[in-house]
């Protein structure tokens, strides 16, 4: 199939996007990389009738270390973020799991603000943003607002933007610890495919090996990304041993309430949540235990 018709616009500031938004209201869709909105459009799953591209604005192309936060713009190559030293040195996280973001050739052009607002919810970006209690700057024509990643998500594609509303940047908090690991794993049916159930992991240690600050989160198995902070509540202030480790997992599998569909069960995406959780657990602490003690 083909696109429907559409009116096509490409902006030069994000004061007009924001503009063309308010005037043309649902009717309207931002496009920068393409790479979900584009198959979606050709199998008319979406059908805008205004396109309105993003791609020039400088404005939403920074990466840059501010305070105690990462904050990325909203139109920033994924593949940008895979090379940038800032980000692979205080965002090892993002790092990790943008190796299981489709392909090459997908994170050449997919943008993290895309992957954020479009909320599927197998992917990898929103589920760290969730896990690292992320900060997502909204902009339209009044200003700008600040809505947390943990409540941006509301169900698969369906988040808390409004219609005249364009994501402008994410602020990725930076935790600051000598002793920081991290983690990041799925299972998809083949490589680049949607994960049937994606696990990360987050933990900083103290110069006793004792866990001082956890975060892990499931995604895949649910409407959207679960960041789960009773896990790290459960974690912080203990070794992490392996029976503790499995203690959260088996906990894990209690907190989410799994969908099932053509591709997996709602039993096994449980049981993969439970075995990733173990998994990533396992190799964030090892992470952190090995960066040692200053």
């Amino acid at each position: 199939m083909k696109a429907a018709p559409f009116e096509y616009t490409r902006v030069s500031t994000l004061a007009e996007a924001c503009e063309l938004l308010s005037e043309h209201g649902g009717d309207a869709k931002l496009i920068a990389g393409g790479q979900s909105l584009v198959p979606m459009m050709a199998m008319r799953l979406a059908r805008p009738a205004w396109l309105v591209d993003i791609n020039r604005l400088e404005e939403l192309k920074h990466v840059e270390l501010r305070g105690d936060a990462l904050v990325v713009g909203a139109a920033v190559r994924q593949c940008v973020i895979e090379r940038n030293a800032d980000a692979v040195r205080s965002l090892p996280l993002m790092n990790r799991a943008l190796k299981w973001v489709g392909h090459v050739q997908t994170r050449n052009r997919g943008t993290v603000g895309g992957s954020v607002v479009h909320a599927d919810p197998s992917a990898e970006i929103p589920l760290v943003a969730c896990v690292l209690d992320a900060t997502l700057v909204l902009q339209d024509t009044s200003g700008r607002s600040e809505v947390a990643a943990r409540e941006f998500f509301f169900a698969p594609m369906v988040t808390a933007i409004a219609p005249e509303q364009c994501l402008a940047e994410i602020r990725f908090p930076v935790w600051d610890a000598p002793r920081v690991g991290c983690s990041f794993e799925e299972v998809s049916i083949r490589h680049g495919d949607f994960a049937l159930v994606s696990a990360c992991a987050q933990v900083a240690l103290d110069a006793d090996g004792k866990c001082v600050r956890a975060a892990l989160g499931i995604g895949g198995a649910s409407p959207f990304p679960h960041a789960l902070p009773e896990i790290g509540a459960m974690l912080e202030g203990k070794v992490l041993d392996d029976m503790l480790i499995e203690d959260a997992a088996v906990a894990v599998a209690g907190l989410i309430d799994p969908d099932g569909d053509l591709h997996a069960t709602a039993e096994y995406r449980r049981f993969l949540a439970r075995m990733l959780a173990m998994r990533v657990l396992k190799a964030a602490a090892e992470d952190a235990a090995g960066k040692g003690a200053k």
